[in-house]
Formats: structure tokens, C-alpha cells, sequence
């Protein structure tokens, strides 16, 4: 199987960016996109060329590490699957595919494919997170929670921070993961005592970040690797509403 790849290749953030052609021959259909990169990167070093730079970590669909737009949408366009995850098999034989980074103000290009998102973690750091007495273990059927509850939380939980929800989006708004990351811990008990002050400083920490508005598109959820539903922005203006009308401080 052979692919023509137009890649963009930019040093650093001050540096004008472009796309270079290179070509993957012979690679195999069960490869995985990231595997196929690595073929190409080992032919370019023994070139003595610059390898591509790109991110990746766990290459389970865990970490959200992996973070390219293929053929104009992040992580290729197969439902519920990242880029690491993703096969060549989904590819035609002499296709050409076009690799390019997340593109938003908030996440700044460091090199080629690879961008800074400590956006995210700025957000995190702002109110994700629950205040606990230290001691023993608590026992775990001291805060019973009902199922649905508890299904709902994990939902939210399962968002990987990747930001394919920003990439996506014509604003790029990063709603979408401070929605779950909010009502993950804001449906459980265990958050419920920060749960107004959380609501108010993530959203605060996002606007801070110069992340677009949210006009409810929907392209966030479309390409989504864990699927997480609209229905957690909805869940957060709630919040944020009802905090806000209390007059709550941020925890920030």
C-alpha cells in the first residue's frame, strides 16, 4: 500500500509554516496512522532530514496525546476512534492525506504537528479537583450514588483532554471539555460541596485562555473520540447560571 502525505512543517511558532510532500510505500493496512508515521520518520533520519514532529504517548486511546487533522478533521473522522487508533485500512491505495495540527489561538504550534495545550491543564488546575479530609480510606458505601448518576459522571469522565473538540469547532471554543471535566465531578457527591465555586473558575479559566464562544454546532460531539454528548455544555450553564446568580466566588 503507498501514500502520498502533504504534511505541515513549521520549526517553531515564529517560523512561516508549509506542507511538504513525502510519500509511505509499502506500508500495510493493519498499520495504525502513527505506525505509518514512524515508517516515514525512520526513512527520513536515515536520509539525515528532520523527522516529523508529532505527539503520542499511550497509542491506546487513552492518553489523548495523538492530536492531527487528517484530510481537514481531527483524529481522521471514524466515529469514537483517535488518531492512534486509527488504520490505514481506512485508506484507499495511492490516496493522498493531508496531516495538519490542531489550529486554535489557545493552543500555540511548537513544531510541525505538535502544539502546546497547557491550556488544559490551566483549566484543571483552576477547579478540578475535590477537597477531602486526609485520614483512613472513606468506606466506599458511605456516599451511596444512584446508578444513573454514576453513569452519567463516568461519561463525562471519559473525556481524554485532546482537544479535537477545539480543532473542530469554527470558534474554537473548548466547551465541550470543560463541560465534562465540570459535570464529571459536580453530579458526584464528593464534589457536590465545591460544585458553584468549580463552575465559576473553570469558565473563568477558559475565557481567560482566549477560547471561542460556544454556538451549539455540534461539530465538537461529531468528532469527539469518547463521544461525549452536548448535553454537559447544557449541564454547565446551569451551573454557571446558578452560580452566578448567587453571587459565588471562584475557588481561584
Amino acid at each position: 500500500m503507498n501514500l502520498t502525505l502533504k504534511v505541515w512543517r513549521q520549526k517553531n511558532a515564529a517560523s512561516p509554516g508549509r506542507f511538504e510532500t513525502y510519500q509511505a510505500t509499502d506500508v500495510i493496512p493493519d498499520m495504525s496512522f502513527l505506525e505509518m508515521l514512524d515508517v516515514v520518520n525512520e526513512r527520513l533520519i536515515a536520509e539525515g532530514r528532520d523527522p516529523i514532529a508529532f505527539d503520542s504517548d499511550c497509542r491506546e486511546g487513552i492518553c489523548g496525546t495523538c492530536s492531527l487533522v487528517i484530510n481537514g478533521v481531527p483524529h481522521g473522522g471514524q466515529k469514537g476512534t483517535t488518531v492512534c487508533q486509527l488504520h490505514l485500512r481506512h485508506f484507499q491505495d495511492g490516496q493522498t492525506i493531508t496531516i495538519e495540527p490542531w489550529r486554535a489561538k489557545a493552543f500555540p504550534l511548537l513544531k510541525d504537528l505538535v502544539v502546546d495545550r497547557g491550556a488544559f491543564e490551566r483549566i484543571i488546575h483552576a477547579g478540578g479537583f475535590v477537597s477531602v479530609n486526609t485520614g483512613n480510606a472513606p468506606e466506599a458505601n458511605a456516599l451511596p450514588v444512584p446508578k444513573e448518576i454514576a453513569e452519567i459522571a463516568m461519561d463525562a469522565a471519559a473525556c481524554i483532554g485532546c482537544g479535537a473538540c477545539v480543532a473542530a469547532c469554527k470558534n474554537a471554543s473548548a466547551m465541550l471539555f470543560v463541560a465534562a471535566k465540570v459535570s464529571h465531578l459536580n453530579y458526584l457527591p464528593q464534589g457536590k460541596a465545591e460544585k458553584d465555586r468549580r463552575v465559576r473558575s473553570m469558565v473563568t479559566q477558559m475565557d481567560q485562555e482566549c477560547f471561542g464562544a460556544c454556538t451549539v454546532t455540534g461539530s465538537c460531539e461529531a468528532v469527539c473520540p469518547k463521544e461525549i454528548s452536548l448535553a454537559f455544555i447544557a449541564k454547565m450553564n446551569r451551573d454557571y447560571a446558578v452560580a452566578s446568580m448567587k453571587g459565588v466566588a471562584s475557588l481561584t
